[in-house]
């Protein structure tokens, strides 16, 4: 199958490896910002293949990992109020709020319903005008386009019982944040490609200038995993630090102008607390003034105390690369994809997740614990 086959080939992979070897001369971090980039290194058994001196660390780029508690309990206070439907992708079900899960409020009567797609809720809002339908937008750059897109089609519909629970997060403030912690071991970034083909590369350019940190853009195969820690670690050999772009099948330097068109025109940025890291200034999407109607926060007056996270759950030393999965003493034993602790074990991107389901392929990272 073109396009992917060739980004699975045993020989550019073997290639690829080769290389690495062969240049890498110290040891070097390097932190994959996606959570499916993640998944795809442990999946593939790519950690096994590097050289010893290259360790990789998983950053915060799993959008229901990062979603904070205090925002997963507007989501279940939403879901318990009379005649509202609360919507969400499947994954946000079964993280973990203060008290109980969107899942268990459904199981006690809340009506939630996972959706694929928020033009979903606003077909739902159509079908049940004597309901509020609550769609609960989750993510980062990505999937805001196709969020702010339904408020602006339920604007153009006359709807007035649709609105959206926002929780957005960006991913250049949180890489500063993370490359401004003094603990910090971070030498490059792979950043997520999929963020990149909306957001084009430009914003990376003052970070990797800033702290002297070299960014590559890339995919989410094999090849295109270790073709992008080749570039990052040729960069560190040479001591330079700039932004290059390996998934320059999807990517362009300006991104997509017109979903960045269609998340200006309803979204505003601000600050965001997200799970784990806390608040990070200027690193998320709320809905703006000219949409405020469709702001549920504002709909329903939302007013909750911010509830704090369980301690007993890393998950934000794992997003900032200061551990990893199998460093959490509850990890696989308290901790596991049936009772979670934490997001990062039952998100499809957490690295917790990826970790317990593909242990038996991250042998050097059991041996060091």
């Amino acid at each position: 199958m073109k396009f992917l086959s060739e980004y699975r080939d045993p020989e550019m992979v073997h290639a690829y490896t080769a290389e690495l070897h062969r240049i890498t001369s110290r040891p070097w971090t390097l932190m994959e910002i996606c959570g499916g980039q993640t998944h795809s290194l442990v999946k593939n058994g790519l950690l096994d293949m590097l050289p010893k001196q290259i360790t990789m660390v998983h950053g915060p780029g799993c959008p229901v990992c990062v979603t904070s508690v205090s925002v997963i309990d507007e989501a279940i206070w939403l879901a318990q109020q009379p005649n509202v439907i609360l919507c969400s992708f499947g994954d946000m079900l079964r993280v973990p709020g203060s008290t109980i899960s969107l899942l268990e409020a459904k199981a006690q009567g809340a009506d939630v319903r996972i959706l694929y797609s928020p033009l979903e809720a606003v077909e739902l809002a159509q079908q049940h005008p004597d309901k509020q339908v609550v769609f609960f937008a989750v993510g980062f750059e990505t999937t805001a386009p196709a969020n702010a897109l339904s408020v602006v089609h339920a604007a153009e519909l006359g709807l007035h019982n649709y609105s959206i629970l926002a929780s957005h997060v960006l991913v250049p403030p949180a890489m500063e944040a993370i490359l401004g912690d003094p603990e910090n071991k971070i030498d490059a970034f792979l950043a997520a490609g999929h963020v990149c083909t909306i957001m084009g590369t430009e914003e990376y350019d003052p970070i990797a200038e800033k702290y002297q940190t070299p960014i590559v853009v890339t995919g989410f195969e094999p090849v295109d995993l270790l073709q992008g820690i080749l570039m990052a670690v040729q960069q560190l050999e040479k001591g330079e630090w700039k932004v290059e772009n390996q998934y320059a099948r999807s990517v362009q330097r300006e991104g997509n102008r017109m979903a960045q068109d269609t998340i200006q025109q309803v979204f505003a940025v601000s600050d965001r607390v997200w799970r784990g890291i806390g608040n990070i200034p200027q690193s998320g999407y709320e809905v703006n003034t000219r949409y405020q109607k469709y702001n549920a926060r504002l709909k329903f007056n939302i007013d909750l105390v911010a509830a704090e996270e369980n301690k007993d759950c890393i998950s934000g030393d794992i997003m900032k690369g200061l551990k990893k999965p199998f460093q959490c003493p509850n990890f696989g034993t308290r901790c596991k994809p049936e009772h979670p602790l934490g997001a990062p074990m039952v998100s499809s991107e957490g690295a917790c997740a990826a970790y317990y389901q593909y242990s038996g392929q991250v042998s050097e990272i059991i041996e060091t614990v």
